[in-house]
């Protein structure tokens, strides 16, 4: 890790004390990891083209998985196996999702994703499912643009969902066509991967732009998904939307270790009516405080007119500062571990 940044170094390191138990990094994977493909050639071909139905999860699973292996060497000047690729956060936030129940049809008009129906069914009603499209096909379909695949831009074929078609990009030209701001932050970050001179810290920066554009363009398309929840859980997707902008100013390393840590703070299934953070019984207080957290920062960005995130950008421009957010957030996670 000598290639770090200190803060990073820091952060990476103090988290990696709190997993010193795993056996090793793939303990740590995203739920059917190893069942997902891992090369176009598990893919099905059809005149010439490979098809992937990103609406099965362990295909779309598959699509992160091949663009961990295809990205491995880049991050290799910053960790071994792998280990601090950024990307890893995608496939991470995307398993969590599968394991709490939020890719489930939340109409429940139909029985996909649910155990007593197609468990591996990612439904397109889902507000976190569309959400996550976003974040799945264009930086795996930019990837291919960029050449870093190795695959030529026209023999990848995604399948569309079984409504709502037109709100999907099927192929990089309708990708590029519908949202080409966002397309163009993915390929800008793919140039940096490519540079010699590029920084972890140049790779937070790229990552995070692209990341936080994908979101923007699917929130516009997807909001009213959310009438589908429980105002509990309607409320944790607005939030949850918000306190993204406020990760990515702070650089937030979307590192296996890093992001697998933060997700035990996060609300290990779907929020009903009843529940009342910091009140809900079957959630550790971790859990129970970051929903609360979460639901204060949305208040105060509202009533700020986000001039709060305004901001929270300018005092994190310097790297000290980031620092020191990044190292609040480490001591939080720590001060919860024993309960």
């Amino acid at each position: 890790m000598a290639f770090l940044p200190p803060w990073a170094s820091a952060l990476v390191g103090c988290i990696s004390v709190s997993l010193a138990g795993a056996f090793n990094l793939s303990d740590l994977h995203p739920p059917l990891w190893n069942k997902s493909p891992g090369q176009f050639s598990d893919y099905r071909v059809e005149n010439g083209k490979y098809i992937i139905d990103p609406w099965v999860y362990p295909k779309r699973m598959g699509m992160y998985k091949i663009l961990l292996n295809k990205t491995a060497s880049y991050f290799e000047k910053f960790a071994p196996d792998n280990e601090l690729n950024l990307f890893w956060g995608l496939p991470l936030q995307h398993g969590w999702q599968y394991t709490t129940g939020r890719l489930v049809d939340p109409s429940q008009r139909t029985d996909c994703g649910y155990e007593s129906g197609d468990h591996l069914c990612i439904s397109v009603d889902s507000w976190w499912a569309d959400m996550n499209y976003f974040l799945s096909a264009l930086p795996f379909l930019a990837a291919v643009d960029s050449g870093i695949m190795g695959i030529s831009s026209d023999k990848i074929t995604l399948l569309p969902p079984p409504k709502d078609q037109t709100k999907f990009c099927l192929n990089i030209s309708s990708c590029q066509s519908s949202f080409p701001k966002t397309m163009s932050k993915w390929n800008a970050l793919y140039k940096q991967l490519q540079s010699l001179s590029s920084s972890f810290d140049d790779l937070i920066k790229y990552l995070w732009d692209a990341h936080i554009s994908a979101l923007k363009d699917a929130y516009k398309i997807f909001e009213d998904r959310l009438d589908y929840y429980s105002k509990p859980e309607g409320d944790f997707g607005r939030d949850w939307y918000v306190s993204l902008d406020y990760l990515a100013a702070a650089y937030f390393p979307t590192t296996i270790i890093t992001v697998t840590e933060f997700q035990k703070a996060l609300p290990p299934r779907v929020l009903v009516d009843s529940d009342r953070a910091p009140f809900i019984s079957n959630f550790t207080d971790l859990q129970n405080t970051v929903l609360l957290g979460l639901n204060l920062l949305h208040q105060v960005d509202d009533a700020t007119g986000s001039l709060s995130l305004a901001v929270w950008k300018i005092l994190m421009k310097t790297e000290v500062a980031r620092k020191i957010a990044l190292k609040i957030f480490e001591t939080i996670l720590a001060a919860f571990q024993h309960f």
